[in-house]
């Protein structure tokens, strides 16, 4: 037997050509990165540290899916994938094969690398990206990562939106992974995030590109690679400028950019990012059935990695699907739910969810102040409004439920934030992803998620104001129609 199975995260493993290195989850052939997905790859580091066992399907498929049901057809899909693109079978190379009414073993010889003699390969890794080491796989992204990876490199300028927390970075960064072997210059990450200055934007993608200080973005005209621009909502317009420059002038460099409103640049092609999904009602009849659901798949899984022996029961399945419901589906919120479910269990956990901002305190140590707390998320889009922004919001968080434009100015507007005024600020909202809008029957309507309308209301609480704008909410729908001639307190006027 040649187990590896417990071995030092950093080692690699190296088989015929290739180079397995575990902690950047990436194989080398030579100094080429392979084209992967990250089922495969989680197929063949089960197979590789049992090298010369056979493993169960069963075992492979509680492995790689481990909060999912799925069929044995999937697992095969998966295989055929990882054989042809490690070239099983060509030149007499065998890596894989099938173990009838067994399973799968990983049949070639395995050396394991000590992280001592990984000087070649990092230096490798080097030129070819910057992307950090992802410790958690991504969940319930499959489609839209997949339509990433196919789109981006026809359209090459695409933009993912959506609020703070659903998931943009995580997702952009899982697409610059599997596009790691199409640039030949590789991908690289520029967070804009640590920056406020808009005369530093250049600066600081040349740092991120690794270049010399003082290069221009000449230098890129010949480049085929693929550059992740991420969190530019408060650097727009010079976001903008910088993608419409180096995109007319290095044709065969790629964009991603990650924001919490478009760009609005020429040639831009934006993807909005939905929230995971929550089952309905009706799908609690099973375990089986709630788990197929991506936002109860997080939910299971760091709760699994905070609680050793946690497993999803039938009468848990109200409360999951409440928590998951109340928290929007976004991902952010339930990893940091899931966190607290040492000490509070279920039942707590659902009890304190009108308390979601003392509640979703507890975030990772690694993470990004602004992705620590769930507040901090929201405070990351609410200090970049301006005062009218902020005043709109806040008085929009009295609407329980959806509402349309004519709700809100009947509500919101007073002497100094004319109806018309008003239209704009809420588009305004909508564009920087506080404000969801649908089409309901031809009509245009606006709804908040929970832990938005719940932060807004905060705000609106802390001015003093809260009890004014409730009272006019509930006169408004107890009357069906606003009466225009109501006035505010002067202090709101003036």
């Amino acid at each position: 037997m040649n187990s590896l199975r417990d071995l030092n995260s950093d080692a690699v493993l190296r088989f015929g050509p290739y180079a397995f290195h575990q902690r950047q989850r990436l194989i080398l052939e030579g100094d080429r990165p392979l084209r992967m997905g990250g089922r495969a790859l989680d197929i063949l580091q089960v197979l590789v540290e049992r090298a010369g066992d056979v493993v169960s399907k069963d075992e492979l498929i509680a492995h790689v899916w481990p909060t999912s049901v799925v069929e044995e057809i999937n697992l095969r899909v998966h295989i055929a994938a990882l054989r042809r693109a490690l070239g099983d079978g060509q030149d007499g190379q065998r890596y894989i094969v099938n173990i009838p009414q067994r399973g799968y073993s990983f049949i070639a010889p395995v050396e394991q690398v000590p992280a001592s003699t990984l000087a070649l390969i990092q230096t490798v890794q080097k030129h070819q990206h910057n992307l950090p080491a992802r410790l958690t796989p991504v969940t319930g992204r499959d489609s839209i990562v997949g339509s990433l990876v196919r789109q981006l490199p026809v359209r090459r300028l695409m933009t993912l939106t959506g609020p703070g927390g659903i998931g943009k970075t995580t997702v952009a960064l899982r697409v610059a992974e599997l596009l790691l072997q199409h640039y030949e210059d590789g991908v690289w990450l520029v967070d804009f995030a640590a920056i406020d200055d808009p005369a530093r934007v250049v600066d600081h993608l040349i740092q991120s590109l690794e270049l010399e200080t003082g290069t221009t973005l000449d230098v890129l005209a010949n480049r085929h690679a693929l550059l992740v621009l991420d969190n530019c909502e408060h650097l727009r317009e010079r976001c903008r400028t910088l993608v419409e420059d180096v995109r007319m002038s290095a044709p065969r460099l790629s964009i991603l950019v990650t924001s919490r409103e478009p760009l609005q640049a020429v040639g831009e092609t934006v993807l909005r990012l939905p929230s995971l999904a929550v089952p309905p009602a009706s799908a609690l009849r099973s375990v089986a059935e709630a788990m197929g659901y991506s936002a109860v798949q997080l939910f299971v899984s760091r709760a699994r990695a905070r609680q050793q022996g946690f497993a999803l029961r039938e009468q848990d399945l109200k409360a999951v699907r409440k928590i998951c419901r109340r928290l929007d589906g976004l991902p952010l919120a339930i990893e940091l739910a899931a966190a607290q479910i040492d000490a509070l269990a279920l039942v707590g956990l659902q009890a304190q969810l009108d308390n979601c901002f003392q509640l979703l305190t507890l975030g990772r140590r690694t993470a990004v102040p602004r992705h620590q707390t769930l507040k901090a998320a929201l405070d990351w889009s609410y200090e970049r409004l301006n005062l009218l922004e902020q005043t709109v919001l806040q008085r929009l968080s009295v609407f329980k439920m959806s509402f349309t434009l004519e709700a809100a100015m009947g509500v919101s507007s007073c002497a100094m934030l004319k109806p018309d005024q008003l239209a704009s600020l809420v588009e305004r909202l909508v564009a920087k992803s506080l404000l969801s809008m649908d089409q309901v029957n031809g009509t245009t309507r606006y709804r908040f998620l929970n832990t938005t309308r719940a932060y807004a209301q905060e705000k609106l609480e802390h001015s003093g104001h809260l009890r004014v704008f409730e009272r006019r909410y509930s006169q408004y729908i107890s009357r069906g129609q606003w009466v225009s001639g109501m006035q505010l307190p002067m202090e709101l006027v003036e």
